[in-house]
Parts: C-alpha cells; structure tokens; sequence
C-alpha cells in the first residue's frame, strides 16, 4: 500500500507593529499584563480593564452607557477624574482625547488588541505628561493571513455588535459595530423626564506596513463615531473623530530606534436637559453642538543595551487646539444666548532611563523634563438675536517646566519569591475641556476654569511577590497629589451667579479648581492558581484617601475624593468543564463612595457578577452565552441634589460566537 505524502507545510507569515523592545525594568513597579483569553471574554475593553481593583472610570457606569466626557480612566483609588489620570496608549500613540482627556472605548474593540500591561505609579520616563496615576500600554494584534480575531453577538433590549480584525502580510484591518437601546438609569421615581441610555457605535482602522533595509514603517489610520442617549428625554451626544499614527523603527543588538508621529481629530456634540419638579418633563437647558478639537506630536527614542546594563534616551510633544460652540439660556421656547470657549496647549519633554540586571539584582531609574503651555484661551458669548456681546473673557498665557522622576528596586530572594521598591514623580497638566468648556447634567452645572495649573503627583511604594505555582504579589504604597482638578461646589440652586447666570432648584453650581492636595495611603494584593483545569483569582485593594482643600477650597479638608471607594475586591475563576466547554465568571465588589466633593450624596457599595458559558466548536472558534449583572444588582452610579438615584444596566444576557487565531 503506497504511503501518502506528508501534507505540505504552510509557512504562518506573522507581521508585528513597529515598536522596540521593553526595556526591562517595568518589573520594578507594580505592572499587570491583561493577555489575549481575558480580552477574549470582555464585550468591551474597558470592561476587561476594570477586572484589576482600583481601575476605574470616573464613574460605575461603563462605556456602554456613560457619556464620553467621563470615560476617562484612572488607575489606584487617588481620586478618579472625568478626564482620566491615567496615559492610555496603542504601540506608543496617545489614545486620550486631545480636548477632554477621556478614552472613547468603542474605537478600540479588544478584538484589535494582542495586549494590554497596566503600570500603577506615575509613569515618568518613555510615558511623560498624563501618567499621573500610571499608564495602560495596549499591543495591536499583529498581522496574519485572513481574519484572525471576529464576535458576533445579540443582547437584550435591542442589542448587537460585531468586531472584526483580519488582515494578509503587511496589511491589519479591524472594524467593529454596536447597536442598543440601552436601559433607564433611574429607577425609584421616574418620570416622563427620563428615557433610555441608547447607544450606536461604529469604528475601523487600518495598518499597512512593510521593512526595507532593516526599517520597519507602519501608518495605521482609524475613524470612529457613536451616538448616545444621556437618559433624560432630549440629552444627547455624538462623537466622533479620526487618527493617523506613523511609525519607523530599526531593532539593533536587541536595542535601536523609533521615530513616531501622529495626529488625532475629535468633534463632540452634547446636549443637556433641566428637569422639572417631579420628573415630569425636561426643558432643553444647552446645546454644545460642536466641540472641533486637533491634536498632535510626536515621540522618538533610541535605546542601547549590554551585557547587563541597558537605555533609553528620547524626547516627546504633544499639542493640542480645540473650542467648544454653544446654544444656552432657553427661554420662550429657544435658546437665547450663545457661546464659543477654547484655547491650546502644549506640552514637551526630554528624559533618559537606564536598567542594572545583574540577575537576583533588577535597577531602574529614568529622569525627565516636560515644558508646558497654555495659550490663546477665550469665552466669547453673544445674544443670539441681536448678535450683541454679552461676555468677552480672557486669560492670560501660562507656562512653566516640571522635572519628573522615577527609581526602583526588585531583588529576586530565591527562584520564586522577590522583593522590590519604588519610588516615583509624574505631572498632568489641564485638559481644554478642564480649562475651558463648561458643562450640565441635570440641574448641576460646572463651570470651567482657565487659571488651572498641571497638577503633581509623588509617590513611594513597596511590595513582595511570587511566580510559583501559585502566583501571588502585594503592594503598600503612599501618594500625594498636589494641586488636583476638582469641581468644587460653589453653591446651591436657585440662585443666580456671576457668569454661570441662574441654577435651578434642586441643583447645584460647580467649578473646576486647583483643591489643595490629596494624600492617599493603600494596598494591593493579588493571587491566582491553576488546578487543573481550574483557574482561580482574586485582588483586592483598599486605599484611604482624603482632601486637604488648603485656602483654595477649605471646605473640602478631611473629605474623601469624589467617586473613590475605599475598598475594592475583584474574584474570577475558569473552568474547562470538558473537551468543549469552558465556565467563567468574574465579580466585583466595590465600597460605597461619594458623588460629590462635599461628600453629601452617598452612593451605595456594590457588588457586580459577570459569567460566561463556552462551547468550543474547533480550536479556534467558539459559541457562548453570556451574562453581565448576572443577580441583576442595584448599582448605584449618580444621585441628583434631590436625592433621585441613578443605576447601572441590569441584568443583560448575551449569545454570541467567537473567534481567535
């Protein structure tokens, strides 16, 4: 009998983005890798981030129901900001939106991604401004013959989505889109004032690269808009925008050099409603119906390495112009009054980071130097009939350096089992949103504020680990934020005040200020094991922060930050139950924390259970149902100046397929 030939073999052509190796010496800080199964299993990147305790967004709510301006996220519970105190980067380009700081979650569907390594401390260094709380470094999949990542699923309450990333040598396309009509935050007293959290979503990028002589050259170009539903009848917002990213980079002697630019666009369009006594109706309270804004920069380093010793020199800037225009003052059944706000910012900087490995012994220590700027800042309003002007606000120019630093210690005790120490200094200065562009929910107004200065964060920390069988590690750290953003309350409704006019009964009027300093002391432990075909993990992180106002805002001293809970305790576990199925579920539990900076509106602790069902169909795809607030848990997201409570979705389950190359 003739014996057949072996089956050809097929050579894998795998194309990675243009980025340098680590340098080596992240390990000193308390890093944390979220790999590809984790991201396999999250319906959105956030989400899959938020597994981690003390990464946030500035609220419960996710990105699939909380309006873009408070999607900005933080890491350790210092005091989440709407803007974000964390740098989210992709292969080394800002994701952070160039006016308001936030992330638009959507654009990045985890489908797209390889990767994701948190680094809680101030990011000084290769990172630069914006690290205040740390930084999530995403990885883009890399490039591979036909579709290497796809989900397709329906939910409850008209939900879909689909995501895609398929591609061919040289070549990365990732696509997604998602459809809901959401849910109705509030619960206990809802009126005809309030309506669902809708949600439409679409984005797409591409990658093209190619080497010659030893460069490797990427563009990578991507688009993305999203329309939502506030939860109140005729509050709205659109956003959407574009960026180009291009790369070039040579490795040499496991070390060499990256040149890389970029470029982001952004347009927000938000509309607000005041609420009438009872919930009864809404009246249009403004119309922020474009918010242009276009940012820029570029990055370069240059990296050597030994036999031992290894760095990295380089050099960052980043700018940004944006303005907010603005209908405001309804009266009579039309808005009355109009408003342009805006200015631009930049900021730049130099640094150098070395690493020491002599094996039981890891050293690390980087310094840096940013210039900043914050120009051309203008509030112009006008009455809408007669185009006469109302308010003709500037502010002068201001600019300033801060130097930044960061150092650490890891000492291996045995093959398991290492020591380490930190201690660290990173900066972020004001968004153009902080700066510039008020805003409304409900009856609350807040103000902006053009005389902000970057804020400062310096922090130490210490933890002990081990990557045995059992992989354990805890952290104690110690931080001080100095000069933090915060909306500080200026007084209550049913008053008028100077340039933010009449607030209404019921709410309250806000402005971001330079508060003093916060002072935040925490730990941080994890561990996981493997049994088998049994995974368990669980974290934890407790952190008791608390405001000192100084003289700018007194009334805060001895409050804990906004939207900070005091203890978080993460657990998940994954079971290949047989040949084909696999069960997995993830919770949360999370303090109760306050809504405002008086610490007046309590929100309530919560706990939130995910899981997920999965029937392997080949070794590559799979079909799964899945649930999020599986026990369909009150959790408590905002509550109003008269006490009228706000929640996150309920119970949502999902069917959907999925596929993993």
């Amino acid at each position: 009998m003739p014996i057949s030939p072996p089956p050809p073999e097929v050579e894998v052509v795998v194309v990675h983005a243009p980025r340098l190796p680590a340098l080596g010496g992240e390990a000193v800080f308390a890093v944390q890798q979220i790999g590809a199964e984790d991201l396999k299993t999250a319906p959105r990147l956030d989400a899959a981030l938020k597994r981690a305790p003390g990464v946030s967004l500035f609220r419960r709510t996710g990105s699939d129901a909380a309006n873009p301006t408070i999607q900005g996220i933080s890491l350790r519970g210092v005091a989440p900001s709407g803007a974000g105190r964390a740098l989210v980067t992709l292969d080394g380009a800002p994701q952070n939106d160039p006016f308001g700081g936030w992330v638009i979650w959507s654009a990045l569907p985890p489908e797209g991604l390889e990767s994701v390594t948190l680094v809680r401390g101030a990011g000084a260094g290769a990172y630069g401004a914006g690290a205040l709380t740390g930084v999530v470094a995403l990885e883009e999949r890399d490039a591979i013959e036909g579709v290497s990542a796809l989900d397709l699923s329906v939910a409850q309450r008209g939900g879909a989505r689909a995501a895609v990333a398929l591609g061919t040598t040289g070549l990365l396309l990732t696509a997604s889109a998602e459809t809901s009509d959401g849910y109705t935050p509030v619960r206990g007293g809802r009126g005809a004032a309030d309506a669902p959290t809708t949600l439409e979503a679409g984005s797409f990028a591409v990658r093209v690269q190619g080497e010659r002589a030893g460069v490797v050259g990427a563009l990578r170009l991507g688009v993305y808009e999203e329309q939502r539903g506030a939860g109140l009848v005729g509050a709205n917002s659109t956003a959407r925008g574009g960026s180009a990213t291009a790369t070039l980079a040579r490795i040499i002697n496991g070390g060499g050099w990256r040149l890389q630019a970029w470029a982001r666009s952004s347009d927000l369009a938000n509309t607000s409603s005041a609420v009438a006594a009872g919930r009864l109706a809404t009246t249009p309270a403004s119309d922020q119906y474009s918010t242009p804004a276009l940012g820029y920069g570029f990055n370069a380093a240059w990296q050597g390495r030994g036999e031992a010793f290894s760095w990295e020199v380089g050099a960052d800037a980043r700018f940004a112009d944006g303005h907010a225009f603005e209908r405001f003052r309804y009266l009579a059944g039309a808005f009355t009054r109009g408003r342009e706000s805006g200015g631009n910012t930049a900021v730049a900087g130099l640094y150098a980071e070395g690493v020491l490995d002599r094996g039981d012994w890891l050293v690390t220590g980087g310094v840096r130097v940013d210039a900043w700027r914050q120009e051309d800042a203008v509030r112009r309003e006008r009455d809408l009939a007669t185009g006469a002007t109302t308010l003709n606000a500037t502010s002068p120019d201001t600019s300033g350096t801060t130097p930044t630093a960061r150092f650490g210690v890891r000492y291996r005790l045995n093959q398991v089992t290492w020591l380490r120490g930190a201690a660290y200094a990173g900066f972020r200065p004001p968004t153009l949103n902080e700066l510039h562009r008020p805003f409304r929910v409900g009856n609350d107004v807040t103000e902006a504020n053009p005389t902000l200065t970057p804020e400062t964060l310096y922090g130490v920390e210490f933890g002990i680990g081990g990557d045995g069988a059992t992989r354990w590690r805890g952290t104690v750290f110690y931080n001080r934020l100095d000069d933090p953003i915060t909306n500080v309350t200026v007084g209550p409704g049913g008053m008028t005040y100077p340039v933010a006019g009449f607030i209404p009964v019921g709410g309250v009027l806000r402005q971001r200020r330079n508060a003093g300093q916060i002072e935040a002391w925490g730990l941080e432990a994890d561990i996981a094991r493997t049994f088998g075909d049994l995974t368990l993990n669980a974290a934890a992180s407790a952190t008791r922060a608390e405001v000192d106002g100084g003289r700018a805002a007194p009334q805060l001293s001895g409050n804990r930050p906004a939207q900070t809970p005091e203890y978080t305790i993460t657990g998940g576990l994954d079971w290949k139950a047989g040949d084909r199925l696999t069960l997995s579920a993830n919770a949360r539990f999370e303090s109760e924390r306050f809504e405002d900076d008086l610490n007046s509106r309590k929100l309530a602790a919560s706990v939130g259970l995910d899981a997920r069902a999965a029937w392997r169909l080949t070794p590559d795809s799979e079909i799964y149902l899945a649930a999020e607030n599986l026990t369909d848990a009150r959790i408590e997201v905002g509550e109003t100046g008269d006490g009228t409570e706000s929640f996150a979705a309920p119970q949502t389950f999902r069917v959907g397929f999925s596929l993993r190359r």
